[in-house]
């Protein structure tokens, strides 16, 4: 009797430790239910939260948020796998990290995304531009670019022929007809600096914010692929259950009568995929 007890004693132990590790298995696997998402203050995940999590929730889904003041943060966490899910990067963004740490980071799917813009500091009108005039715009290099190929479309510049857009730096301009004094700085001060300056090319991002009214920008820029936001993942979780659902609802009839009642004055530019 003593040795049945002990024979059915054990394997109860041996089938709760299996349950255990099948759960555990389950939390990180293809079926899991519960979405972690790296957040950031702008409107990428404030778009996240409002429109998408409610759509996940109604499928079933958990979704835990947490907090990052920078974006490399959120990163870090995402390829070390503490958390699943990020939304307030481009494609430039995480393949430039995945290139300087090694890392596989891929997209799931273009989301909406706030254009920069050319805004007026101490002139209001592009019409005013005059010699030595001075622009402050993001020095972080992928912000960078994208203000120099706003800078060429409001022709205040010209770039070298051949110049790939997304990679554009000042050592790329071949003509500066109004000797622009071109200042790059952190994004986030342009906004704070504009009555230092003339005009400010400020990324969405911060227009959001910043408290930005966007309707004031004097010129947007033509989004290139590569600099559209998009829903980010490590590569092998890429076709789990969970990230198509993330997929699914960006493409989701709901999210897209969501864009359309709170798509003011088209201060979000929709990717063709997802239109």
């Amino acid at each position: 009797m003593k040795g049945l007890k002990l024979l059915t004693i054990f394997t109860l132990f041996t089938l709760f430790l299996a349950a255990c590790g099948s759960d555990k298995a389950n939390e990180g696997g293809k079926d899991k239910q519960t979405i972690k998402v790296g957040t950031s203050p702008g409107p990428y995940s404030e778009l996240f939260k409002d429109a998408i999590q409610p759509i996940l929730e109604d499928e079933g889904y958990k979704v835990e948020l947490t907090d990052f003041t920078e974006l490399l943060q959120a990163d870090i966490a995402l390829d070390e796998g503490s958390i699943d899910l990020n939304v307030d990067q481009h494609t430039a963004y995480y393949e430039n990290f995945n290139k300087e740490k090694g890392a596989h980071l891929t997209k799931l799917t273009p989301i909406p995304t706030v254009p920069a813009g050319i805004f007026p500091g101490r002139k209001t009108s592009l019409d005013d531009v005059a010699e030595g005039d001075v622009i402050g715009i993001p020095k972080d290099p992928s912000n960078a670019a994208r203000a120099y190929a706003l800078l060429q479309k409001a022709e205040l510049i010209k770039l070298k022929d051949g110049v790939e857009l997304v990679k554009a730096t000042k050592n790329d301009i071949e003509e500066n007809k109004y000797n622009l004094e071109i200042r790059e700085m952190d994004s986030a001060q342009i906004p704070r600096a504009m009555n230092d300056l003339d005009y400010g090319v400020i990324p969405g991002s911060i227009v959001y914010s910043s408290g930005l009214d966007a309707s004031t920008t004097l010129l947007q820029e033509d989004i290139l692929k590569d600099l559209e936001l998009v829903a980010v993942v490590d590569e092998k979780n890429k076709d789990t259950n969970w990230a198509k659902a993330v997929k699914a609802a960006y493409e989701s009839d709901e999210f897209k009568a969501y864009m359309k009642e709170h798509n003011k004055d088209d201060y979000w530019f929709i990717p063709e995929e997802i239109r």
